[in-house]
């Protein structure tokens, strides 16, 4: 590998390193009512989202604030440290189609309507709060 390449290598490291993720797949709820939880969280700081996600009464945030539990996890795995408050944000976090299920519902005289049962995959991006401060100046 050459020098070059080896130096954009290690400094892609380094800012990958205050960055962890976490994903859902297959999630058996359309994606248009995992966009509404999810759009309620982005960009706040990671245990106020968890709590705006406790305390939301739709059926997605509970498997939305278990996938950003995971994401804080996978930040202290990866740092070696418990995360403090207000030190990780979540800086991404996007909702995917997954590949849908078509069925068939009996109609009258003789016909079918179609059903599309609809699936996602989440991702959720963790990222602390002053590498964002250190970025924007």
């Amino acid at each position: 590998m050459g020098e070059r390449k080896r130096l954009s290598a290690n400094r892609r490291k380094e800012e990958q390193k205050n960055v962890a993720f976490a994903k859902l797949l297959n999630i058996p709820t359309s994606p248009r009512k995992m966009r509404l939880v999810a759009d309620m969280v982005r960009g706040q700081e990671v245990f106020r989202a968890l709590g705006i996600l406790k305390f939301s009464n739709k059926e997605a945030a509970a498997r939305l604030e278990k996938l950003v539990r995971s994401a804080v996890a996978n930040w202290e795995q990866k740092n070696e440290r418990k995360a403090e408050s207000g030190e990780l944000y979540i800086s991404t976090i996007f909702v995917n189609c997954a590949p849908m299920l078509k069925r068939l519902r009996t109609a009258p005289q003789g016909r079918g309507y179609r059903i599309r049962k609809r699936a996602n995959h989440v991702t959720v991006v963790v990222d602390t709060i002053a590498n964002n401060n250190t970025e924007a100046k």
